[in-house]
């Protein structure tokens, strides 16, 4: 069962609305639809918690910055006592096109440092993920300007349905098999997705 719900991304005013800050956003409107009020501060993270039955489900927004997200992710498994298996990572995915979304139970970085800093610290690639795609990028452009660039005014419908459609499925995970999410949200794969695995 998922106790750790992280979304990934970067502090800061300058990074708000960035490629890259996408599982923060996610994470933002799930704390809006628990109508949660209250976010604790830790060195490494910000979190919220909320009951569900007998269990306690946290958001957790690395302080770390991305490429550093493993030690806040590792810091939140150890206060909390959680084993990788119980925490889901909400991360944006330049291999996908904008607008799509993979949920995975394993798998390679893909080329994404967050992610790449977690399976770092927690010796395991084998936690569940949610990709948000960001893509596509052509050959000659700069991954970090990418990243860390903002969406178009053409791009803000797609981006928006995307992380609505994210935020239910993370909801949707917490009483259900990956494998029940995959088949509901896994739709109309891309083409260059196994590449990123």
């Amino acid at each position: 069962m998922i106790s750790l719900i992280i979304g990934l991304g970067n502090i800061g005013e300058k990074y708000v609305g960035t490629r890259h800050n996408l599982g923060f956003e996610v994470l933002d409107r799930i704390f809006a639809k628990w109508r949660l009020k209250k976010r604790e501060i830790s060195p490494f993270y910000v979190s919220a918690s909320k009951k569900i039955e007998d269990r306690t489900v946290r958001l957790i927004w690395p302080t770390t910055y991305m490429n550093n997200s493993g030690v806040a992710v590792s810091q939140a498994m150890a206060d909390f006592d959680v084993k990788p298996e119980e925490i889901l990572v909400i991360v944006d995915d330049y291999n996908l096109p904008l607008g799509k979304m993979r949920i995975r139970t394993k798998g390679s970085d893909g080329g994404h440092n967050g992610l790449e800093s977690i399976i770092e610290h927690l010796g395991s690639n084998e936690f569940l993920r949610f990709r948000l795609g960001i893509g596509p990028i052509s050959g000659n452009t700069d991954i970090i300007e990418f990243v860390l660039g903002r969406f178009s005014g053409e791009e803000l419908e797609k981006r928006n349905k995307m992380l609505g459609k994210a935020a239910e499925g993370v909801l949707y995970s917490l009483n259900h098999r990956p494998e029940e999410a995959m088949t509901i949200y896994n739709v109309n794969p891309a083409p260059d997705e196994a590449s990123s695995e």
